[in-house]
């Protein structure tokens, strides 16, 4: 790993959520009980990770009922149920109590989540999910776009929080990327002034996480895929580790250097 030079500047801190639907994805190419993702959560949580995330889809392609109430037993950082914002969905949150419900959007035929919810679009029945989950003890995030109609009606739906979507960060060419990182610290900022507390996730990997993990008031990162792909490598506990030192330590220049 390497080495960092600290500085005695006072920033804040973003923690690392990580996800481990594609450890269940691989289980599930096979139908069979390996590799289980519950023993796989205790590695990373013993490599630094802060939370663990989890997405319960409708059609149960990876992560299954049974992972869900078996990691609510034994995550023993946080637990963060990301799901559909469907009735059938929240009563099972309501049942499995998880620490935190991250409601996204959710298409079948979608390989992984393609963009934010549309808050604004069903603004009555969000508020009356995420007053359902409030009532019950459960802090609620949105998944949006950073989009400041939709980050007002997040804050109108009664969220606490919101996770920003980092897909056109992550997937924008090199030249556009600054600009991409221009609207998330934007919405962060905004979010804020809201009241709204942040996370951030999507398509983040081990080269592009920095700038987003130094947004000042970016609270959690939430990374799956390109830390399952690094443990294929090193490990699970490593990749975690390696990661969480990128998220807490960032390199807090610009992203890139000016050209003349």
């Amino acid at each position: 790993m390497l080495n960092r030079i600290h500085t005695f500047h006072r920033y804040s801190v973003a923690s690392l959520g990580v996800n481990i639907d594609h450890i269940a994805n691989v289980r599930q190419a096979r139908r069979t009980v390996e590799p289980d993702p519950v023993p796989m959560a205790l590695l990373a949580e013993l490599g630094g990770a802060d939370g663990i995330t989890v997405h319960l889809r409708e059609d149960r392609r990876h992560i299954q009922d049974r992972d869900v109430d078996l990691l609510r037993q034994t995550v023993r950082s946080r637990l963060n149920l990301e799901m559909a914002a469907t009735d059938g969905m929240i009563q099972i949150a309501l049942r499995v109590k998880p620490d935190m419900v991250t409601l996204v959007p959710e298409r079948r035929e979608e390989v992984t989540t393609e963009g934010g919810l549309d808050v604004a679009g069903q603004l009555l029945q969000l508020k009356t999910m995420v007053q359902q989950l409030h009532n019950e003890g459960i802090p609620v995030s949105l998944f949006v776009d950073p989009d400041q109609q939709q980050l007002q009606a997040c804050h109108d739906a009664g969220a606490r929080w919101v996770e920003l979507h980092t897909g056109a960060y992550a997937e924008a060419a090199w030249t556009h990327q600054p600009h991409e990182l221009a609207r998330l610290t934007e919405a962060t900022a905004y979010s804020r002034s809201l009241g709204l507390r942040v996370n951030a996730g999507h398509g983040l990997t081990y080269q592009n996480v920095e700038p987003i993990a130094a947004i000042e008031g970016m609270e959690e990162l939430n990374i799956g895929h390109t830390i399952v792909a690094r443990a294929l490598a090193v490990g699970l506990k490593e990749a975690v580790s390696e990661m969480r030192s990128l998220v807490q330590n960032p390199r807090r220049e610009p992203l890139f250097a000016s050209q003349n």
